[in-house]
């Protein structure tokens, strides 16, 4: 089960008592429970789902996952060829084979109850390195587990009032909103992002609880500052997608100055691996790679490619072991993209333990080798982002004759102007010396690809055509 037996629980408990509010449309408890079992007679065994941020989301996806459906949730934005392809694959769904977490079992079809535990209930669907994304599957028992661990850790409660801005299509939005109906506790978004729209929503419907991405939340601490947005009744920050880094904490602390700020690892394949908690007034490490202790219910280990286990301190894959991790692929896995040893599953992100504490290094992928010794950009991009004048940074590898790589990096600033015998100096006391770059530059904007992610590649480029965008640093 997911949530629909808590969801009916709530509408029988408090069914005037609002459940879901969409731009300032709001619907009751009693309503959503009424609303999505209305749509349960004619919900197929596998529903796709594509529709912006509205009420008639939250109503649809409880239909569509009632008894033994399925359902997956496309990006609307993503283009109408793609989205028919995906479409087409997912209708086969129901003929993916005799594993009963992947086949569709309707039980007790007309009524608004949850399937079996075991059963998938979820496709979800994340962009890999082909423009088609993979596919995995999700049972309900493993967002069940989900749940508790995330209720436990970030302290959700049924006073809560959630706002998660992003659109529901995101794996981050979706969550949040099914953890709401679990929990009991109100869930707030927009029909689209808007700043405005967002700061309002704080303002003035009483939100304790933000859950966004970095960029996200550095844009509404900063024009909330400089609106005299109110920010106080903010008790908790939830974070995913990258690591805090210096400045967008330091205006997220000064913009809600009592919310306890929560960042966490994690993979939609994986759900929650680990996370930390930083307390109004608790100091924050500067530059540090740490990302917290495991979550409730998780286990995690650093594993070598063979899958044995690596001493504290040593770098290999993070793997972990709980009952939350998905059922696996329908399609797009190439063997690498979600790894089992044994039980101990990891989806390649390189890091390692030291006293408990799992520190993100990043993809192997990405990894620099110069002069015999392995530098992840993510080191040196979060070293550069603790040094004040640096809004943001990039990393990379760049081709080297005596050395094979040599480290290169690049910076936003974020007001005036930056040298290298700032960053050199700044980095000093954070970064080991063979780690450290060789070059740096100043950029007008980040290197992004079309989906929106930092792309090292295009950085290179932007280096060795002299494009106008980069300004090397003397």
């Amino acid at each position: 089960m997911p949530f629909l037996d808590r969801l009916q629980r709530w509408a029988d408990d408090r069914p005037d008592e609002t459940a879901v509010v969409v731009a300032g449309t709001r619907l009751t408890w009693g309503r959503l429970r009424d609303q999505a079992a209305a749509l349960v007679p004619a919900a197929p065994a596998v529903t796709v789902l594509s529709e912006h941020n509205s009420i008639r989301f939250a109503v649809e996806f409880a239909a569509a996952v009632a008894g033994g459906r399925q359902c997956a949730v496309l990006d609307p934005a993503w283009p109408v060829q793609l989205q028919d392809a995906l479409t087409a694959r997912i209708a086969g769904v129901g003929h993916a084979g005799p594993d009963p977490a992947r086949t569709p079992v309707l039980t007790r079809g007309t009524d608004l109850v949850d399937g079996p535990p075991e059963a998938s209930f979820l496709i979800g669907l994340t962009s890999g390195t082909t423009s088609v994304p993979k596919a995995f599957t999700r049972s309900r028992r493993s967002w069940q587990e989900s749940f508790d661990a995330s209720i436990e850790f970030f302290g959700l409660t049924q006073a809560d009032k959630t706002l998660a801005p992003g659109p529901l299509a995101a794996s981050l939005n979706l969550y949040a909103l099914a953890e709401c109906l679990y929990a009991g506790a109100e869930f707030h978004t927009l029909d689209h992002f808007d700043v405005g729209a967002a700061h309002a929503a704080v303002s003035h419907d009483g939100i304790t609880r933000l859950v966004l991405v970095p960029t996200t939340l550095r844009l509404l601490s900063e024009r909330g500052l400089a609106g005299g947005v109110d920010a106080s009744g903010i008790s908790s920050i939830i974070c995913a997608g990258s690591k805090l880094d210096a400045r967008t904490l330091e205006a997220a602390r000064r913009w809600a100055p009592n919310a306890t700020i929560f960042e966490y690892y994690g993979a939609s394949e994986l759900s929650f691996v680990s996370g930390a908690g930083l307390r109004p007034g608790e100091a924050a490490e500067p530059g540090g790679t740490g990302i917290g202790k495991p979550f409730p219910g998780v286990d995690i280990r650093i594993l070598d490619d063979r899958g044995a286990e690596l001493p504290d301190g040593g770098d290999g894959n993070i793997c972990v072991r709980s009952g939350m991790v998905s059922n696996g692929y329908l399609w797009g896995d190439d063997g690498e993209a979600l790894r089992c040893f044994d039980g101990w599953y990891t989806v390649g992100d390189q890091g390692y333990l030291s006293d408990g504490t799992l520190h993100m290094l990043g993809r192997r992928s990405d990894m620099i080798i110069t002069a015999g010794t392995n530098v992840y950009p993510h080191e040196v991009e979060m070293a550069l982002a603790s040094v004040p004048g640096v809004a943001a940074a990039v990393a990379a590898g760049m081709a080297d004759d005596l050395r094979g790589q040599r480290v290169v990096a690049a910076v936003v600033p974020s007001h005036g102007a930056v040298t290298a015998t700032q960053l050199k100096s700044g980095i000093e006391d954070v970064l080991a010396r063979n780690k450290r770059p060789l070059e740096y530059f100043a950029l007008a904007e980040l290197p992004l690809t079309d989906r929106g992610k930092i792309s090292r590649q295009l950085l290179l480029d932007w280096v060795n055509g002299n494009d106008s965008r980069i300004r090397r640093l003397g």
